[in-house]
């Protein structure tokens, strides 16, 4: 639709002084208005754009610095291990182990069975470890003895199942079966 027909009948000069004073803010503010949509709404959309970019890169450099630090921690954590795992004897088996650690805790002839079996780790070289073994008839000192001397071990060990059950109550006798597990190499 083109405004020159209806242009051409209009006569500025005709207008009356208040029909101009209309006619120029009308024209004033169909030219405000065209500023606001054409210059100040899409500067300040873009400057709120801007904003939530701003804060979504900036919640993304914040998660990638906590995974980073939680990177380095288990980073620190690996070298600590395998560091561990290399100061341990040469030809370091877990069934051997408990053995030798049984004759220390004095329950060596309280050893009812051990069933040794090994794992191999999806992805890793590495080798699960596990002996399942019933201590028969100890006293809760032994027992403890032995279980400390699982846990503070060098060699990385730990117990990850325990059964104690009672023996005898008078004599404070105790059964226990225990699973004790390592990765080896």
């Amino acid at each position: 639709m083109s405004f020159e027909p209806v242009l051409k009948h209009i006569n500025l000069s005709k207008l009356s002084r208040r029909e101009k004073f209309i006619v120029a803010g009308g024209g004033g503010l169909l030219a405000l208005f065209l500023l606001i949509q054409l210059v100040i709404v899409p500067v300040f959309e873009r400057n709120a754009r801007m904003t939530r970019a701003v804060q979504s890169k900036s919640q993304i450099l914040a998660d990638m610095q906590r995974l980073k630090s939680e990177y380095d921690s288990l980073s620190a954590r690996a070298q600590q291990s395998e560091a561990r795992f290399t100061q341990r004897d040469k030809g370091f088996t877990l069934f051997s182990f408990l053995d030798q650690l049984a004759g220390q805790a004095r329950v060596k002839e309280r050893v009812s069975y051990m069933r040794p079996t090994k794992t191999e780790q999806k992805n890793s070289p590495l080798k699960l470890s596990r002996v399942e073994m019933k201590l028969e008839a100890v006293t809760l000192e032994q027992l403890t003895a032995f279980l400390h001397g699982v846990e503070t071990s060098r060699n990385m060990v730990s117990v990850s199942k325990l059964s104690i059950t009672r023996r005898d109550q008078k004599e404070g006798l105790l059964d226990a079966i225990l699973q004790v597990e390592t990765l080896e190499l």
